[in-house]
């Protein structure tokens, strides 16, 4: 925030509704996916964007946002994370701390999670990884 106070910065009605739109993206996958875990956790049979839900061994959700993306709830993260930084403009490195920050801690995060649910869930997380080969983003990483 003090960024911002300390240099101008002109954003165009396009770059306001833009970064608007990288927020509520960004706002809709973190809490979407997260609801639907929840959702998941408390009724196996609850529908997922209005089909049955997808589900591999009887554990795992492979519906939803979690057909797309094994953690797909750290991308609506870092699009949050990101629109909190995007209105500087880039001029700087310095507003994109957050974001950078918070990037290598969920990608190390994801990675930890991956190793526990291995050995958690084994081969049924083996048949989900199959299913579901993005880790955040797809078609990305």
């Amino acid at each position: 925030g003090w960024w911002l106070l300390s240099n101008k910065v002109e954003l165009t009605t396009a770059a306001i509704i833009a970064n608007c739109l990288v927020f509520l993206i960004g706002y809709s996958v973190f809490r979407g996916a997260n609801k639907q875990k929840h959702v998941f956790k408390k009724d196996p049979k609850a529908p997922i964007w209005g089909s049955p839900p997808k589900v591999i061994g009887g554990k795992l959700l492979a519906s939803g946002y979690w057909g797309i993306a094994r953690h797909c709830n750290y991308l609506g993260d870092l699009l949050l994370a990101s629109s909190f930084s995007l209105p500087c403009g880039i001029s700087s490195v310095v507003p994109y701390f957050y974001p950078i920050y918070l990037l290598i801690l969920l990608i190390w995060r994801e990675r930890r999670d991956e190793a526990r649910c291995a050995e958690k869930y084994k081969d049924v997380w083996a048949e989900y990884r199959k299913l579901v080969p993005y880790r955040i983003l797809p078609y990305v990483y």
